[in-house]
């Protein structure tokens, strides 16, 4: 199985903040077919989880300190993080955790971008990130929701070196992806005709399943919740779901 493709600004690792690590583990075991790995020591129980042996994302416990929810985070590759964090800054972005090596693995870096929307970047030493995407049970999209997408597609495209293009630019539909055709890893939507003003801008992770439907009723199953029911659209059936405390995702049956 090929290694996915880390191109400039790609998304290459996510990660599950979690008040419930033990829980997360047979929720996603259940539906994604994941095998949470003891932790090393010194990164404050940070676990990943693996997919028949192929690495797939990482959890940390949220403790109630940050004073965030449980929530999942994407994070874009780059070769130099420290001049992300500068660059953010310069465009409308805040930095929240300034960048910072973790052991020899590499250095990250957490922001907000001119709308709001958290996003990682990562510079790769030892860990490249996932190792896998696209197959069932695995990352498969990865897409930022906005209503400021003119300022958003020129964030990404200066701050992560996006090679950005236009999929469409309809009044009802404006997409720009990371990438072209086949090497599309990412999108940006512009969702002013669907979003009340003030919604938050923010990206989403869609994890590829077999049968949408049949995972659905097996996240209710498993304490977690349907947020938006499944549907059909020209790039497979799509739903969004929410784990048992409340971490949201977005699943994806594809064509």
């Amino acid at each position: 199985m090929p290694a996915p493709t880390i191109s400039a600004g790609a998304p290459c690792w996510i990660d599950l903040f979690s008040s419930d690590t033990d829980g997360a583990t047979a929720f996603y075991g259940d539906l994604l077919g994941w095998r949470a790995e003891l932790p090393e020591e010194g990164f404050g129980g940070y676990f990943v989880f693996t997919r028949d042996g192929e690495v797939v994302a990482g959890c940390m416990a949220n403790d109630g300190s940050a004073g965030m929810p449980d929530t999942w985070s994407v994070y874009l590759a780059t070769d130099d993080a420290e001049r992300v964090a500068t660059d953010a800054v310069a465009h409308g972005g805040q930095v929240h955790v300034p960048p910072m090596a973790i052991a020899e693995n590499g250095t990250m870096t957490f922001l907000a971008d001119q709308a709001g929307a958290a996003i990682g970047a990562w510079q790769a030493n030892r860990m490249q990130g996932f190792t896998v995407r696209g197959e069932v049970g695995t990352p498969y999209w990865f897409e930022l929701f906005t209503l400021d997408y003119d300022r958003s597609v020129d964030f990404y495209r200066t701050v992560f070196r996006w090679d950005a293009h236009t999929a469409s630019d309809a009044p009802e539909f404006r997409y720009t992806t990371l990438g072209v055709g086949e090497g599309q890893l990412a999108g940006i939507m512009d969702m002013t005709p669907y979003l009340p003003e003030g919604a938050p801008a923010e990206w989403s992770i869609y994890f590829r399943v077999e049968d949408v439907d049949a995972a659905l009723a097996r996240v209710e199953q498993l304490g977690g919740a349907v947020v938006h029911g499944a549907e059909d659209t020209p790039y497979g059936r799509l739903a969004e779901a929410a784990d048992p405390t409340g971490a949201r995702f977005k699943l994806i049956q594809a064509p």
